[in-house]
């Protein structure tokens, strides 16, 4: 009415309302009245934005590859920022000016400066696999840019999301890498082969090692029992040596017992013999008759051989003389009966 508006705006726009040039007032999430022909209203977005890129660049080899990401910014200094670049709203809070868009475009150019010299000394293959350090090139670069700086803005994080060559290369990496994993497979399947093959090797060599240490035990034993056999056999020749030589002993001994039993016994005898003949001396010129009579022996059968003697000796001086048996049994028995 009469071009006195009203306007509204969230808690995450920044506003700077601006009357004949000079700033009226200014905030986050102002709501205020103004007179149209002469007021000027600035919004600027403070969330954080998510920025998608895909650019292309060359590889050392001269190949091509797509990078495809996403930066992630929030306007810091939100008045830096409508120094440079225009945010200014119509009466319906649409921007007169697409300026976002140009802040948009100077980050993406300069995340693929920061990108660009990096692919440049890399190869194809190697770039393929560079996500991590082209995030972190290109997040240096947009720290260190001043030109981002004059914007007044703070990077939150950048996110490589594919890095791609063209469809012919993909192809044709596809195939080499096919074929190299074929390889590998086929090298897999020989080294797999060649170690069932050395396996079994092993196992045949161990089985024979096994084989030739049993041999070698059951010589080992062999031998064991050999040694014990001559030790046993020598054991038992010294054993007949030591019985031999202790039956020698005895033998000796028991020929000198004998020898010394023989010259004790001769010795005795002597001794007897001696001891007799001096008993005897006496007596070797007494007549017989004398000793009988010195024996003084009643035995009627010692008379009576006596009497036959004396009778033998004077033989030549009787005649006749008869001796019955009777006579002799009468004479005896008078003799047994005059002795009871």
């Amino acid at each position: 009415m009469l071009g006195i508006k009203h306007v509204n705006f969230d808690a995450m726009t920044y506003v700077i309302y601006y009357k004949n040039g000079h700033i009226r007032q200014e905030g986050r999430g102002l709501s205020f009245f103004y007179f149209a022909p002469n007021s000027s209203i600035v919004a600027i977005p403070l969330g954080s934005n998510d920025l998608p890129f895909i650019f292309s660049e060359s590889t050392n080899d001269y190949q091509t590859v797509s990078i495809q990401g996403q930066i992630s910014y929030k306007i810091e200094q939100p008045k830096v920022l409508a120094d440079v670049l225009d945010f200014t709203v119509d009466e319906a809070g649409i921007y007169k000016k697409n300026d976002i868009e140009k802040l948009n475009q100077r980050i993406i150019i300069e995340a693929q400066t920061a990108t660009s010299s990096f692919i440049h000394e890399i190869k194809l293959k190697e770039a393929l696999r560079s996500a991590k350090n082209i995030e972190e090139r290109i997040s240096n670069g947009l720290l260190s840019s001043s030109l981002l700086n004059l914007f007044g803005i703070e990077i939150l994080g950048v996110n490589i999301l594919a890095i791609q060559a063209t469809p012919e290369m993909s192809r044709a990496l596809e195939t080499v890498t096919r074929e190299k994993l074929q390889q590998e497979a086929d090298q897999a399947v020989y080294e797999r082969r060649n170690f069932a093959v050395e396996q079994e090797r092993k196992i045949k060599e161990s089985e024979l090692n096994t084989e030739i240490a049993v041999e070698e035990k059951q010589k080992q034993i062999a031998e064991k029992k050999m040694e014990s056999e001559v030790m046993n056999a020598e054991n038992n020749r010294k054993l007949r040596e030591m019985k031999l030589a202790a039956d020698i002993a005895i033998e000796q001994q028991r020929k000198q017992l004998i020898d010394q039993k023989t010259a004790n016994d001769k010795q005795e005898a002597e001794t007897k013999g001696y001891v007799i003949q001096t008993t005897l001396q006496p007596y070797k010129d007494i007549d017989w008759k004398t000793l009988t009579a010195l024996t003084n022996n009643a035995d009627p059968k010692l008379n009576i051989s006596l009497a036959f003697r004396e009778l033998a000796e004077n033989a030549g001086k009787i005649g006749t003389l008869n001796i019955s048996p009777e006579l002799l049994d009468t004479i005896l028995n008078e003799k047994r009966g005059n002795k009871a």
